[in-house]
C-alpha cells in the first residue's frame, strides 16, 4: 500500500502540461526505487495525486522539484509531498494580509497620507524577517497618528479577497473542520473578513482610536509570531486534536513558527525567507491548493459568494 502522496497543482498555462509532468514524475520516482500507484486526477487539468511508497518523502520532494525545474522551467506548477495518513485536517489557522486577502491594510491606510511606498517597504522587510515585527508595526502605526477613524471604513472598501479563500474556509467547515483567522493586523479588518468568509474566530491587534482619531498606538498585548503559534496549540487543544491534524497558511516571518508546527503548514506566495524555510509552499495556485493538498476533489469544493 502506498504510504506517501505527491500532489501537483497547476495554475494558468500549466493546465496543458499537467499530464506530461505527472507522467515524468512517476517515471522519475520509479527510477529512484519507489513503487508508484495509479495517478488520480482530483480536478481535470488542475490537480492530481501520485501515490508512492519506498522512498523518503523529503527525497521525493527534492527530486521532483529538480525534475520540474530542469524539464518544465517556467511552468506555473506547485507540488506537495506528504504522508497519506491523516491528510485531511480538522483545524485551519490562517494569516489574513497577503494570504486570505491580497492587501496589506497598513499600506492601504498609509496611502491616504501619501506614504504607501515608505510604509510598504517597511512591511516587506518585516514580513521577510529583516526587521523586528513589533518595532516595525509600532513605527508604521505611529505614522497614522491623528488620522480620521472614518478612513478605516474607506480602507475596508479596498479589501480584495484572495481567490480560493472563501472556498477553502467553506469546504473545510462543511467537512467538520474549524477555521480561525490570526493576524498581526487589526481586528477592525479581521472581524469583517471573519464574518464575510465564515471563520469561527479571529485573533488580531487593536488599533486604538480616541475622539474619532487614530492615536498612533496599538493595544497591548501585540499579536506576534509566538501568539500565532500559541493560538495553533490552543485551538487544537480545545478541539482535542494533535498538531498533526492542523493546517496553517501564511506568507510572512511572523507566520513561520505556526507553519512549521502545523501538520500541513503552507507558505502561500511567501516572502523569500519564509518560502525557503517551509517544507510546503504554494507559489502559483490560489488558496484552493490547500484543499487539493488535503485530497479534496473538485466536486467537493464549496464555492460560496462572499458576503
Amino acid at each position: 500500500m502506498s504510504t506517501e502522496i505527491l500532489t501537483l497543482i497547476a495554475a494558468g498555462a500549466a493546465a496543458t502540461r499537467l499530464d506530461a509532468m505527472v507522467a515524468a514524475l512517476a517515471e522519475m520516482l520509479a527510477g529512484l526505487g519507489a513503487r508508484t500507484g495509479e495517478i488520480d486526477f482530483l480536478a481535470p487539468d488542475v490537480a492530481c495525486d501520485l501515490p508512492f511508497s519506498g522512498l523518503d518523502p523529503d527525497q521525493a520532494d527534492a527530486a521532483a522539484r529538480l525534475l520540474l525545474a530542469e524539464r518544465f522551467a517556467g511552468v506555473p506548477i506547485d507540488l506537495v509531498v506528504q504522508h497519506t495518513a491523516g491528510r485531511r485536517k480538522s483545524l485551519l489557522l490562517a494569516d489574513m494580509e497577503s494570504t486570505i486577502i491580497e492587501n496589506e491594510m497598513l499600506d492601504e491606510l498609509a496611502d491616504f497620507l501619501g506614504l504607501r511606498d515608505e510604509v510598504a517597504a517597511i512591511t516587506s522587510r518585516a514580513m521577510n524577517g529583516e526587521l523586528d515585527f513589533v518595532a516595525a508595526l509600532e513605527a508604521r502605526v505611529a505614522l497614522l497618528r491623528g488620522m480620521d477613524a472614518a478612513r478605516l471604513d474607506e480602507a475596508a472598501l479596498r479589501i480584495r479577497v484572495t481567490p480560493g479563500a472563501a472556498a477553502l474556509v467553506a469546504t473545510m467547515r462543511a467537512n467538520g473542520a474549524a477555521a480561525v483567522l490570526v493576524s498581526g493586523g487589526f481586528r477592525v479588518f479581521t472581524a469583517r473578513i471573519r464574518d464575510a468568509l465564515g471563520f469561527d474566530a479571529d485573533v488580531a491587534n487593536d488599533l486604538l482610536v480616541e475622539n474619532g482619531r487614530i492615536t498612533g498606538a496599538v493595544g497591548l498585548p501585540i499579536v506576534t509570531r509566538d501568539t500565532k503559534l500559541d493560538c495553533l496549540k490552543r485551538f487544537a487543544a480545545e478541539r482535542g486534536i494533535g498538531l498533526a491534524a492542523t493546517a496553517a497558511v501564511g506568507d510572512g516571518a511572523n507566520d513561520l513558527p505556526m507553519l512549521l508546527a502545523a501538520g500541513l503548514g503552507v507558505a502561500f506566495r511567501a516572502k523569500p525567507s519564509v518560502a525557503a524555510a517551509s517544507r510546503v509552499r504554494i507559489d502559483h495556485a490560489d488558496l484552493t491548493a490547500l484543499l487539493y493538498a488535503q485530497g479534496y476533489r473538485q466536486a467537493e469544493i464549496v464555492r460560496p459568494a462572499t458576503r
